[in-house]
């Protein structure tokens, strides 16, 4: 029992770190788009 848990816990780490290092490492910038859209005031 023991070593499921360490098993599932040294697999735990290791998909953080995995995790970690995609976020660190992938270029996840979001390319850039002009958004318009109309505005009716109603001042009165």
């Amino acid at each position: 029992m023991g070593r499921i848990i360490k098993a599932l816990l040294v697999l735990a780490i290791l998909g953080f770190a995995a995790l970690a290092a995609y976020a660190y490492l992938v270029d996840m910038t979001p390319t850039p788009a002009e958004v318009t859209k109309p505005v009716v005031l109603d001042a009165s």
